[in-house]
């Protein structure tokens, strides 16, 4: 529900955790907010001045303090174990990789390698480009993510993908995109005057497609 009223469409294979648990929480916010905004009004009135009355003390419910203050902390014990097991998936324990990729974040550009065909980092053939990220749908994507100046944060709304660049760290990233179509990789970190203007495109590809962009990127850049 909410990715139709609030998110942009969710293109990848973790992204319905992420959103039920946006979804769970906004419900708990909304029906708190309305108890809470429906017992103002009733006191507002209950308790208004009226010529004759005289203000009195009120002794507070210890119990009824102990009572929302035990739900609430259960509350947020639930939601943190249920948080924590998605992070685990997300962060810890992703699956073996099929397509590799480095991403090196700089002001103000994305510099992504590309294996080359010997399918090794760090050789002759490595190609690269910026700004320009090409993955197969349904195949699983790792990513070599670090920066060359400045924090940055690689973020792909539509995959519900965010993670912090640190310059002197290499971070390991991970994604599954369901859908072919082209996506922003915006930087959203502020980090310095061209931030606004730091995006890459993600196109995601069929495995055909990919194979023979792929290729025709090897054969320009002998």
């Amino acid at each position: 529900m909410l990715e139709y009223m609030y998110f942009p469409h969710d293109i990848s294979t973790f992204g319905p955790k992420i959103d039920w648990l946006f979804e769970l929480i906004f419900w708990i916010v909304l029906v708190v907010w309305i108890a809470v905004m429906v017992a103002m009004v009733v006191f507002m009135i209950r308790y208004r001045t009226r010529p004759g009355r005289k203000a009195e003390y009120i002794e507070g419910s210890s119990r009824l303090e102990i009572i929302w203050t035990t739900a609430t902390a259960v509350i947020l014990i639930i939601l943190a174990f249920m948080s924590r097991s998605t992070w685990a998936d997300i962060k810890e324990h992703g699956p073996p990789g099929d397509v590799f990729y480095m991403v090196n974040a700089k002001q103000f550009n994305w510099e992504i390698t590309y294996p080359g065909p010997d399918g090794k980092f760090g050789t002759k053939d490595d190609l690269m480009l910026e700004n320009e990220m090409h993955v197969p749908v349904n195949k699983v994507v790792r990513l070599d993510l670090t920066s060359k100046d400045v924090i940055h944060s690689f973020y792909v709304p539509n995959m519900r993908l965010r993670q912090d660049a640190v310059p002197g760290r290499i971070i390991h990233v991970w994604f599954e995109a369901t859908e072919i179509g082209q996506y922003e990789i915006p930087c959203s970190q502020l980090c310095g005057f061209g931030h606004s203007g730091m995006k890459g495109n993600l196109t995601v590809q069929s495995q055909e497609d990919f194979d023979k962009w792929l290729k025709d990127q090897y054969s320009q850049n002998k």
